[in-house]
């Protein structure tokens, strides 16, 4: 079978409600966005890394970063985030999508290489470590066909959920679309945690999370993540009661399949 082209899409905007231009909040003097694609980077699987963007003069500098660091951009609807990374992929004819979003700075590039591992392995529609939440919410990856991810437009059942939320539309059918739920490790299991850019609470947590990890260990892991939270119960309590906003509800059973990470 001849090489497939992997693309790392990352969803990234200026107009969050909740904290407006959020992915350009600094920590150690680098925006949040940058030191994600700095993380995506060294993921072994990734080709190449695209910024999947909104039109509008407004999320410019989110382009001009782009460009600064020698990462592509697309810029495509606002509300059809589904439509948007569909083109951000295509853009760059990328066969498989691993795709990411701007709130999940510390994203750990291992685990990127082992979603993309299982899916290469075949046998898989979509693979994921969040069908079923194990890990802090902020380490989200999800990796697929994007052939698979477009083909999911032409549904007549589709959503505006769906085309928001990029991926329910597969994971909430899980007897068509076969599926893969890649668990944390008993040690890594903390679903309670929250690693995500959302709010100004979490903005706090993560900055403190980069100033305290970055300078002692520059390629950190969700492990060092955990571990400063565990050993620091007031960072985490800082967001530990934000309300995340659903995707949707589900009433599809639970994929059976899933296996722990090393």
């Amino acid at each position: 079978m001849a090489s497939r082209k992997i693309v790392a899409t990352i969803e990234a905007r200026m107009g969050s409600s909740r904290l407006p231009g959020k992915v350009l909040l600094p920590a150690l003097g680098k925006p949040m966005l940058q030191h994600m694609i700095d993380r995506v980077r060294r993921s072994a699987h990734v080709q190449e890394v695209v910024i999947a963007m909104p039109i509008g003069a407004e999320n410019d500098p989110i382009a001009d970063l782009a460009t600064q660091l020698g990462v592509s951009h697309y810029r495509g609807s606002e509300d059809d985030v589904l439509l948007r990374v569909v083109g951000a992929a295509r853009s760059c004819d990328a066969d498989v999508v691993v795709q990411l979003t701007g709130d999940c700075p510390v994203v750990d590039p291992a685990h990127i290489d082992e979603c993309v591992d299982r899916y290469l392995e075949g046998g898989w529609d979509y693979v994921a470590n969040e069908i079923v939440r194990t890990y802090p919410i902020g380490f989200d990856i999800a990796v697929m066909a994007t052939d698979l991810l477009a083909s999911t437009l032409d549904e007549p059942d589709l959503t505006n959920a769906d085309r928001e939320h990029v991926t329910t539309y597969i994971v909430d059918r899980p007897e068509r679309f076969r599926q893969f739920n890649v668990q944390a490790p008993p040690y890594l299991d903390r679903p309670d945690l929250q690693v995500t850019l959302d709010t100004p609470e979490d903005y706090q947590v993560l900055k403190q999370v980069f100033e305290l990890l970055l300078p002692q260990k520059p390629h950190f892991r969700a492990e060092d993540v955990i571990a400063l939270l565990l050993e620091r119960p007031g960072l985490a309590d800082i967001n530990r009661l934000i309300k995340r906003k659903p995707k949707k509800p589900s009433t599809t059973p639970t994929p059976p399949h899933s296996a722990a990470t090393s």
